[in-house]
């Protein structure tokens, strides 16, 4: 009977009273104190199962070659043998393994070299480029002025600019030309509104469920990462994002490819937004300036215009239905209505509340109405032909974040410390509050998307709801939870058709989420 382990015959026998099995008594203790089962069975063994069995002493055979001295001598030369065949293996892995650690450590003596030449390149880049902006000669501009000299790069004239008696720069104003253009787009998008159909292309409520994360891209740098505002140019798929790094990245979702850097901004860019189809980009900044990049024939973009009308920070920028005019919002109180083509600010509203500051703004889709958001949660709208705010929404808790019209000009919906609120423009009043979050927790974006059929909102995680009526129930269909690790979601906005979500983080990453599967939209 040999032992079920070693399978030789063994010198103390014992048997397991649970399966019957013959070990070596000192191979099956040692088992049991290491494991505690039954090496063949598996089952629980203990010192107790095992029972001694009494046998004559047996004497183990003399093997062939151990009979005689030449056959010991044998078995001792082969031992040797082996040995020595083993040292020499691991003589050599020895050797491979030194000549690795050394090409490694030349490799990072070569890496850390090259990184500190970039770097010293870098510096001596930019500093070269700081030097050029300030000695760049200041070309004559092409707008009409009116009582100031307003040049192409945004820097003000030599002549002086001709001041109101309160001391404040004088503006034009908007025109009564001016409001008839705005008067007719108004007319016009109303109509096509009524008659406007739900395209057969939107996804679905059951696609929007099913989307999942399907790209991740660091667009910005890892010393200052988070990325503050993101919008999207539905004929081309591009997306431009602006974070606390203090540039504005365009990206090309369908190939995955930074199409361009816009650098130029001193601090954080808090606000981005696409015009023309994509030829120009506004970008709206901590440093009190807004700029106007303008696209080349290669790709690239350049700043044409910078504006300093502002004493604050930049907050919001948004751009009117006819892409002529654009309105900036800042922490100075006021808000700025702009020609595009010239750059020029016909009108700057300074707010008699004496509120602490606008933090975001949205033109109503028709035009005629401005929806701005206070750092003390008030909501305001205003009537753009006569600049007079015509109502006043209160109820929020901490800054407004994010204002958002929807596509049927009936909702507004408007984001804070406390959640978002949804807004009847028909009654002028409140008629549902998502309150997603803690208390501690701000909403800090939020965004219906074009068609009007879909909300998003962003805070510690991503979620999206169904549109519906006054009356009826708004259902949270997807909630995309945080994968940057920050517990904070910036940004949102839907693709064209809602075919996929874009998502900006505080950890550097533009998430794309859609429906999995779907050869568009994976990259």
């Amino acid at each position: 009977m040999n032992c079920s382990i070693s399978g030789e015959v063994p010198e103390e026998p014992v048997v397991s009273k649970n399966s019957g099995l013959l070990f070596e008594k000192r191979l099956i203790e040692r088992h049991i104190t290491d494991y505690g089962k039954c090496p063949i069975t598996g089952e629980q063994l203990s010192m107790d199962d095992i029972v001694p069995i009494k046998t004559s002493k047996i004497v183990k055979p003399r093997p062939l070659q151990a009979a005689s001295i030449p056959g010991m001598l044998s078995i001792f030369q082969n031992e040797w043998d082996s040995l020595m065949l083993s040292n020499f293996a691991l003589e050599q892995q020895l050797h491979t393994a030194r000549q690795e650690l050394s090409h490694a450590l030349y490799q990072h003596d070569a890496a850390c070299r090259v990184i500190a030449r970039l770097k010293k390149e870098r510096d001596e880049a930019l500093s070269l480029l700081a030097q050029a902006d300030r000695q760049m000669p200041i070309p004559s501009s092409t707008a009409l002025t009116v009582n100031a000299s307003v040049l192409t790069n945004g820097k003000r004239g030599a002549e002086d600019e001709n001041l109101g008696h309160t001391g404040k720069k004088l503006r034009p104003g908007i025109s009564e030309r001016l409001v008839e253009e705005l008067t007719e787009c108004n007319a016009s998008l109303s109509q096509q509104r009524k008659k406007r159909q739900i395209p057969s292309t939107l996804a679905s409520v059951d696609d929007v469920e099913r989307y999942t994360q399907l790209s991740s891209h660091p667009l910005h740098k890892t010393n200052k990462p988070g990325i503050l505002t993101l919008d999207i140019n539905y004929s081309k798929d591009i997306i431009v994002t602006g974070g606390v790094d203090t540039s504005a990245v365009l990206f090309e979702r369908e190939s995955g490819q930074i199409l361009s850097t816009l650098s130029g901004h001193s601090k954080k860019v808090t606000s981005l937004k696409f015009v023309n189809e994509g030829d120009i980009v506004l970008s709206g900044s901590s440093d009190k300036t807004v700029r106007i990049w303008q696209s080349s024939e290669e790709g690239n973009y350049t700043c044409r215009q910078i504006l300093k009308d502002h004493s604050a920070e930049v907050q919001a920028v948004t751009v009117h239905a006819t892409n002529n005019y654009f309105v900036t919002a800042s922490l100075d109180n006021t808000w700025c209505f702009y020609e595009l083509s010239s750059g020029l600010c016909l009108r700057q509203v300074e707010d008699a509340s004496k509120s602490e500051g606008y933090t975001s703004a949205s033109f109503h889709p028709d035009g005629l109405i401005l929806g701005t958001g206070t750092s003390d949660a008030i909501v305001k709208i205003w009537d753009v032909k006569s600049q007079e705010n015509v109502a006043t929404f209160p109820g929020h808790s901490g800054a407004v974040t994010a204002i958002s019209f929807s596509e049927n000009g009936y909702f507004l919906a408007t984001a804070a410390t406390d959640g978002v609120k949804l807004w009847d423009l028909r009654k002028l009043k409140n008629f549902r509050t998502f309150s997603p979050y803690d208390p501690d927790t701000p909403t800090n974006s939020v965004e219906f998307d074009h068609s009007g059929c879909f909300l998003a909102l962003a805070g510690s995680d991503t979620r999206v709801y169904q549109v519906a009526n006054v009356k009826s129930e708004w259902n949270c269909i997807k909630t995309f939870p945080d994968l940057s690790g920050t517990g904070r979601a910036t940004c949102v906005k839907f693709g064209p058709d809602a075919k996929y979500l874009a998502v900006g983080s505080m950890d550097r990453n533009l998430r794309i989420f859609g429906l999995p599967g779907d050869d568009s939209m994976d990259s």
